[in-house]
């Protein structure tokens, strides 16, 4: 069985509400997924999954929360994500989402193939919202079927 992870870091509940919705959209007949916050995840979690989404709120000065996410996408760096599909999302309340360019940058410097534009949502996820996050995890699990 063809397996997606989706790890996360949130703050206030609104990027763990985004995942959850993309955890939903993913979940189709032949893929299971692990949704697992950022603390329960492993290195593995990401180089053994058939597809990843990875999430994280921008923080201070729209930067990735510092004690355990970038820890976590630092662990990554040298790894070949060149083959594993790839989503990017988070919420963020102020900015203009310079946090989330900086974060894609990053991650297709590593080698990483985004599946869709990351996905940003500023506060709360309302229906619509939700609807893109479930869309989100539908285009991880096609890319893997």
């Amino acid at each position: 069985m063809k397996k997606i992870s989706v790890i996360y870091w949130s703050g206030t509940g609104n990027t763990e509400e985004m995942a959850k919705a993309i955890a939903a959209g993913a979940e189709v007949d032949g893929i299971s997924v692990n949704l697992l916050s950022v603390d329960k995840a492993s290195k593995d979690d990401v180089l053994k999954s058939d597809a990843v989404a990875l999430g994280c709120s921008a923080m201070g000065n729209e930067v990735l929360e510092e004690g355990e996410f970038d820890p976590f996408i630092t662990s990554l760096e040298g790894e070949n994500l060149s083959e594993i599909p790839l989503a990017l999302f988070g919420s963020f309340d102020w900015g203009d989402g310079q946090w989330m360019r900086e974060w894609v940058e990053r991650m297709e410097g590593q080698g990483a193939k985004l599946v869709e534009e990351a996905l940003t949502i500023q506060n709360a996820p309302d229906d619509e919202g939700l609807a893109s996050c479930k869309e989100l995890g539908a285009k991880l699990a096609a890319a893997i079927a």
